[in-house]
């Protein structure tokens, strides 16, 4: 399909301070239609590192040519690319348009339940975000030496004038970062928080400095759990770059399906796509496979970002207490801490992982809605949960695992 221009001035929302004239907003529907190199020179920006690994072209474009994210599944594409009069693409967007809200992480079915009963559609909406990923990272890609303030204000603006072409509800940017989630409310979005549970890397050379740091009890409890999956006689490997085998691609998805039919929900990735990412960026993908003797039992799949690791999905075909944790936090933080990366992000939700060392860290989301009462209730109860968010936190850091004098100093 091929890319179409769009109105880049809405009169839904401000004029921009000082656009340029020459500057053309297309709608993409198709990322195979982008060249490589261009999307990435957005998603690297002005960091001289590698972007962070799902909004690389690699990984948002085998979402779509694996069939994971399309129209058929709900998450049709239509991503916003500027460009200049050169024709040179100086900013992007990752949109699409959603007629369910499954795999964001930030929940709107309460929403969406409410415009129905006054009578409106909530769906199609409009979804910023990397499907099936809720990692906080950069939303609106912009190219080094673009002006990021005005790329950001077009974008916005043409995303919210694009709700009226598709006859959607709203627009939704979901895990932005903090700088860019207060552009967003400047610009007139409504704004919301959440939080997810991450481990922070306090310059730990070997993961019993880590424990070191804990409270006796915690301390105890982690050594216990780690024991007892030894005891079970269970093997754990780390599997990245070029080891990673078509072979590994099968028992993972194996065990991907396994989890997904104990939630009694459909997988959102299919076969295709692990395949991709393994060919097209092994070394940011690490699998930590556990085998019990000869036999491979479970797996968990990370992606390593410039300074992050970031736990996705685990499965497991043989239940063995404490596996879990290991697979997906322990060896995580182990992983970190030998290629001295700053943080583990395990994923949304689970309260039960600040017992482990991982501590509560905000997210953030915006939203536009064009249904006047519906954008006005939300307003309301938004200022309210953010308050509510907010002294949660507080009080779930109060019960953080680390010793008392460690807690007490970092206040």
């Amino acid at each position: 399909m091929d890319s179409t221009e769009t109105d880049a001035t809405p009169s839904t929302m401000a004029p921009m301070s000082n656009p340029s004239e020459h500057l053309r907003v297309q709608v993409i529907q198709r990322l195979a239609d982008v060249p490589r190199e261009d999307w990435q020179a957005c998603a690297k920006g002005s960091d001289s590192n590698k972007p962070e690994p799902f909004l690389s072209w690699d990984f948002l474009e085998a979402l779509e040519s694996s069939g994971s994210a399309t129209a058929q599944t709900g998450w049709q594409p239509l991503h916003l690319g500027v460009r200049s009069a050169s024709d040179e693409l100086l900013a992007v967007m990752p949109l699409y348009l959603k007629s369910h809200s499954q795999g964001e992480y930030v929940f709107d079915h309460a929403w969406a339940d409410a415009l129905h009963r006054a009578g409106e559609r909530y769906y199609p909406k409009l979804q910023c975000s990397v499907p099936f990923t809720p990692v906080t990272s950069t939303r609106l890609l912009v190219r080094e030496g673009a002006d990021i303030a005005a790329m950001q204000a077009l974008l916005v603006q043409t995303a919210i004038g694009l709700t009226g072409t598709v006859e959607a509800s709203s627009l939704h940017i979901t895990f932005p970062t903090e700088s860019e989630w207060q552009t967003f409310g400047q610009l007139g979005l409504l704004q919301r928080i959440d939080q997810q549970f991450h481990w922070q890397n306090n310059g730990y050379a070997r993961f019993d400095d880590f424990l070191a740091e804990l409270s006796s009890k915690k301390r105890k409890n982690i050594r216990r759990e780690r024991r007892l999956v030894q005891e079970a006689g269970i093997s754990l490997e780390w599997v990245t770059g070029s080891d990673l085998t078509e072979s590994h691609w099968d028992f993972f998805y194996r065990c991907y399906l396994d989890t997904g039919s104990r939630k009694w929900g459909a997988p959102y990735l299919t076969r295709q796509f692990f395949s991709l990412i393994g060919e097209r960026m092994p070394d940011q993908v690490l699998l930590i496979l556990c085998r019990r003797g000869n036999r491979e039992i479970a797996a968990a799949i990370n992606f390593i970002g410039a300074h992050a690791l970031f736990g996705r999905n685990w499965g497991c075909v043989e239940d063995h207490e404490f596996l879990h944790f290991e697979a997906c936090y322990y060896q995580a933080i182990e992983f970190a801490i030998a290629h001295g990366l700053t943080r583990v992000e395990a994923g949304a939700q689970g309260a039960h992982k600040i017992a482990r060392g991982y501590v509560p860290s905000l997210t953030y989301s915006a939203h536009w809605v064009a249904h006047e009462g519906l954008r006005c209730a939300l307003e309301d109860y938004l200022e309210r949960e953010r308050e509510h968010v907010g002294t949660h936190l507080h009080m779930l850091l109060e019960h953080a695992p680390f010793r008392k004098d460690l807690r007490l100093a970092s206040c």
